[in-house]
């Protein structure tokens, strides 16, 4: 039967317009309203399945775990903004920019060592090593509802960016290598929305837990810290056993369907190369292409905004002369509105196999929202108003912005050095958003709205280049056609850069 064949013995089919190209096809019907679960890599499915429900199963055992992950990892990131509220800087002495620089902090470790982590993730296991992280992250958390002075402070947060310097990159590789471009957004756009409803979920549970204020001695903003501290950690233990190693090593999938998945990936994306240990001349290899740059600032550019938001929007929402109670219950609707329309673009996006347009869409959304605040100082309503095309823009793009760069990455070796980076020199720009909501400067906020709105045309700059960059390439690579004298194991350690790829605009 030809589901028992090595994945690298299906044909190359053409499909389209009859172009072969290689292991990666270019499909100009990107509209066909069935496009996702078309078989049109010409790979033969299992008989006892078909393609929906193997997906279907992917999804039920990747997207949801892996959502959850990151989900408590942003809440443990950003629920400083909550426990801020309920007096952590008068708890703990904290003057001029000293609660700034302990956002900042987190970011060092945080950024530094993306890589590394991407490297580990793939010789430990995902399974391994993205538990033993979040378990740390958890212990992190509760130690810093612990801490007495501004000192405790910071090494608590430097250690809380350690222990989740894997999270995001970790997931969104490994969610890479599970799908095929033409369906990766709305699942990447799903996980990604785990920090909208992070977001949420922390207002929530501030305003509940905010009420335990001076319970066994301990002030409000301290339980915050140390209850969802707790909770991560004994997630972390379940989560030992449920998340999903790379398609090759997964238990649950019998040897027809690991067989079938490598081969539509190998079709749609290349060969991964999987079985090759990372090396640094790998590394150095994948910037030696100047997109990987570009990929780097459309990224940093919108951390700015959204970090600037996490950090601060309870803070901002206070300056609207709402109680304690009140500023976490109304931080929550512009979290949930966001991750319903990144669902939405994430559909259309991928309907349409297309990702240059969305990101200018949401992009601008953010824009305008900036604007609105940095221009409205009276009618409370519309600023409040302008935080949802804030939140609705922002974290809409950078799903879409991730998944574009990160599924047009061939191989594992290419994506896993790539997303990293992507990830590490991104977050640089959380260090500039700890530093553009300053105290002073409320409840204006001039400065940091106009941050926000230069980093954003920043990255949607970016996302212009890029998307000029991937259309030359693919345009003279048409022209130039296969290259007969590659062979098939150099290709596949060449990943996107091989003659036969076709970047995904």
């Amino acid at each position: 039967m030809g589901a028992h064949r090595k994945p690298s013995e299906f044909p190359e089919l053409p499909v389209g317009d009859g172009r072969p190209l290689g292991n990666n096809y270019y499909d100009p019907d990107i509209a066909h309203p069935e496009v996702e679960y078309r078989d049109d890599l010409q790979v033969q499915c299992p008989p006892h399945t078909t393609q929906r429900k193997l997906v279907t199963k992917i999804d039920l055992r990747v997207i949801p775990v892996l959502s959850i992950l990151y989900l408590l990892a942003f809440l443990d990131r950003t629920n400083i903004a909550n426990a801020a509220v309920y007096g952590l800087q008068e708890d703990l002495g904290l003057t001029g920019t000293q609660y700034n620089t302990a956002l900042t902090i987190f970011f060092v470790p945080y950024i530094v060592f993306e890589i590394p982590s991407n490297i580990l993730l793939k010789r430990l296991k995902p399974h391994a090593w993205l538990s033993a992280c979040m378990f740390l992250f958890g212990l992190v958390t509760v130690c810093q509802g612990l801490v007495q002075n501004w000192s405790g402070l910071l090494v608590t947060r430097f250690f809380l960016g350690l222990a989740e310097t894997g999270m995001f990159p970790g997931s969104f590789y490994l969610i890479g290598m599970w799908y095929k471009r033409s369906e990766a957004q709305k699942r990447y756009s799903f996980f990604f929305g785990s920090t909208s409803l992070a977001g949420a979920f922390g207002g929530l549970l501030a305003s509940a837990i905010g009420k335990m204020d001076r319970m066994r001695g301990y002030l409000g903003w301290r339980w915050i810290f140390i209850l969802e501290g707790i909770t991560t950690c004994v997630v972390a233990f379940f989560l030992y056993f449920m998340i999903p190693n790379f398609p090759e090593d997964a238990k649950w999938l019998n040897p027809d369907e690991k067989a079938y998945i490598r081969a539509r990936l190998e079709k749609d994306q290349g060969k991964s190369a999987l079985e090759r240990r990372i090396t640094p001349r790998d590394v150095l290899n994948v910037f030696k292409d100047f997109k990987i740059f570009l990929g780097g600032f459309m990224y940093f550019g919108l951390i700015v905004p959204a970090y600037g938001y996490a950090f601060f929007a309870p803070g901002i929402i206070k300056t609207y002369g709402y109680s304690q109670v009140g500023t976490q219950l109304h931080s929550v609707p512009p979290w949930a509105a966001s991750f319903v329309f990144a669902l939405v673009i994430a559909s259309f996006s991928d309907l349409f196999k297309h990702r240059f347009v969305f990101t200018l869409i949401c992009i601008s959304m953010a824009i305008a929202g900036f604007a609105i605040l940095l221009s409205t100082h009276t009618n409370t309503h519309l600023k409040y108003g302008a935080l949802f095309l804030v939140t609705m823009g922002t974290y809409s793009a950078l799903p879409v912005i991730v998944c574009w760069f990160n599924m047009n990455l061939g191989g594992h070796h290419r994506r896993a050095v790539g997303t990293a980076w992507q990830i590490g020199f991104g977050n640089i720009g959380g260090i500039i958003a700890t530093y553009a909501f300053l105290m002073k400067d409320a409840p204006r906020y001039k400065r940091g709205y106009d941050i926000c709105i230069g980093f954003a045309c920043l990255s949607a700059l970016s996302c212009c280049l890029y998307a000029v960059a991937v259309t030359w390439q693919n345009r003279r690579r048409d022209k130039a056609g296969p290259d007969l004298g590659l062979g098939e194991s150099e290709k596949v350690e060449m990943g996107d850069r091989s003659p036969d790829y076709r970047y995904l605009l």
